[in-house]
């Protein structure tokens, strides 16, 4: 069992696959000169599943696999079939949706169990323009795919930006009629590209606060959200604050980057790379053990970032 240091045990790895991704959205990555991980740095299947592994045999029971995109990944139904056959309780993906279409199935029948859709607005144009270039109508299609094959209920995760979908709060709520369709509203995290822009951030209190209707609901252990539901629909409305109130006290995340880097907290810095010990499996499990009894009794959004980094590094 994985034990910090402030008795949180940690059950959760989110395990980033690839820093690559076929978007580029304007809060995560810059346009031009993206500084991307070395193609002989990124972890290979069996040092992922190595790691994984290791993780597993320490009491970890969910693995989040993100990016970058990961579907850009050729391997990743393999991933998540080796995954499945090593027990792990749950296995899902968070995923721009792009390549969802045509992937779906072949993830369904290899293990996934849930899928995290980034959405940050229902309008094509105002998706193009924040995704610089992206076509929605593909991630539209993604989402039919997979409730039809299953992968449900699906999570829509939008990142709340004023000025730019703080007209659609409505809209996104009205998704939630289905109860196959949960939307979780996340505020603006100072990382990467907006590391300094304060004008676009909205707190998730402010659009609580605008929607009496909405009815709070009994959270899950460990949910980061506050689940509300509007009445007669079926799906749930969470919102996620990390910047206006943290949820670290309950934190039990922890995060390998693409290139096999352990990272503590999503705002901390790399605090070693776990590649060098796959081979020896006792030492690797020993060497997890060692840095997560490190990880920060809570995050310093309040100050500027030590990590330094894009979101397709590490996945969010």
């Amino acid at each position: 069992m994985l034990i910090d240091q402030f008795d949180r045990t940690l059950n959760y790895l989110r395990l980033s696959v690839t820093d690559q991704c076929n978007l580029r959205c304007t809060y995560c990555m810059p346009e031009k000169g993206i500084p991307l991980i070395r193609p002989e740095e990124i972890m290979t299947k069996e040092e992922i599943l190595a790691i994984a592994q290791a993780f597993v045999d320490l009491g970890v029971t969910k693995i989040r696999l993100t990016g970058g995109e990961p579907t850009l990944r050729g391997d990743l139904a393999e991933i998540i079939e080796a995954l499945k056959e090593m027990g792990v309780e749950e296995i899902a993906l968070t995923t721009n949706g792009i390549l969802l279409e045509d992937l779906a199935a072949t993830y369904k029948a290899a293990g996934l169990d849930r899928v995290n859709i980034s959405l940050d607005t229902l309008n094509p144009d105002k998706f193009a323009k924040i995704t610089r270039g992206g076509d929605l109508s593909r991630v539209f299609k993604g989402i039919e795919k997979a409730l039809e094959v299953g992968l449900d209920p699906i999570k829509i995760n939008v990142v709340l930006m004023r000025g730019f979908n703080d007209d659609e709060i409505d809209q996104l709520i009205d998704q939630t009629k289905d109860p196959r369709i949960h939307v979780r509203f996340i505020e603006l995290m100072p990382m990467g590209p907006v590391m300094d822009n304060k004008a676009g951030f909205m707190p998730v209190s402010e659009v609580i606060a605008s929607y009496p209707d909405l009815i709070e609901q009994i959270s899950d252990d460990h949910s980061v959200a506050r689940r509300f539901k509007r009445p007669g629909y079926g799906g749930t409305v969470g919102f996620i604050n990390p910047v206006s109130c943290n949820f670290c006290a309950d934190c039990n995340r922890i995060r390998v980057s693409a290139s096999g880097n352990l990272r503590l907290c999503l705002h901390s810095g790399e605090i070693g790379n776990l590649k060098p010990f796959v081979s020896e499996p006792n030492l690797l499990k020993a060497k997890i053990k060692e840095w997560v009894a490190l990880k920060p009794k809570s995050h310093r959004l309040d100050v500027k970032s030590e990590a330094g980094t894009n979101m397709n590094e590490i996945g969010g």
